[in-house]
């Protein structure tokens, strides 16, 4: 696969996000930009059936997710400094995933990162693999060039190596182990912490170029 660090970066419309001052990245017919509001249903729906990657506990129903849009999400597109950052992610103009920036930490300028592919997409551990990394680095790219922040760090459960080992070919670095963190169907699981500091994407970006 082609590094997906060559995107092209467009900023000709502002997006939904202030803070974001109109950011949209593309790479091949890849592409990601703010969240939606009529993202929220798809996104509901595959929450549900991916339960087991997430913190999530009970499935969501069509009334709370309609109103943690309305409530939470839409209403931090006008903040300066929101509390958190969600983009779409889509092929061919599809919706086919979605992530962001959670739990933003504007004092110490960092963010914990998120990533959901379409259920039957996830499915493919190669597809998953590949999109997730594309989708990473279109999150690199708005963190650290376009919002500015330090450090992105990520907490994935260890059942799911086929997700760690995308955020490591992602450069991210195992930092830790949270031991028998979470119960996934009545296991306990360790969760694995990763993190991608500024520096580190910026010295990938010089790599590339010598």
């Amino acid at each position: 696969m082609t590094d997906p660090k060559g995107f092209e970066q467009e900023r000709e419309k502002p997006g939904e996000y202030l803070a974001l001052g109109g950011f949209k990245a593309s790479y091949g017919e890849y592409a990601t930009s703010s969240i939606r509001m009529k993202d929220a249903l798809p996104i509901m729906a595959w929450r549900n059936t991916q339960i087991s990657a997430l913190r999530q506990k009970e499935p969501l129903t069509r009334e709370q997710q309609l109103r943690y849009f309305e409530e939470v999400v839409g209403k931090q597109f006008s903040e300066k400094r929101p509390r958190q950052v969600l983009l779409r992610f889509t092929l061919q103009g599809e919706l086919i995933g979605y992530g962001g920036l959670v739990h933003v930490d504007w004092e110490n300028s960092r963010a914990e990162a998120s990533f959901l592919l379409e259920t039957e997409r996830a499915r493919d551990v190669s597809l998953y693999q590949e999109e997730c990394r594309i989708f990473m680095a279109f999150l690199q790219q708005c963190a650290f060039t376009v919002l500015g922040l330090n450090k992105i760090t990520t907490e994935a459960y260890a059942h799911r190596e086929f997700h760690l080992q995308a955020l490591d070919s992602s450069g991210f670095i195992r930092e830790g182990i949270l031991r028998q963190h979470v119960q996934v169907d009545g296991t306990w699981v360790d969760a694995i912490v990763s993190s991608c500091l500024n520096s580190e994407f910026e010295g990938q970006g010089r790599d590339q170029q010598e």
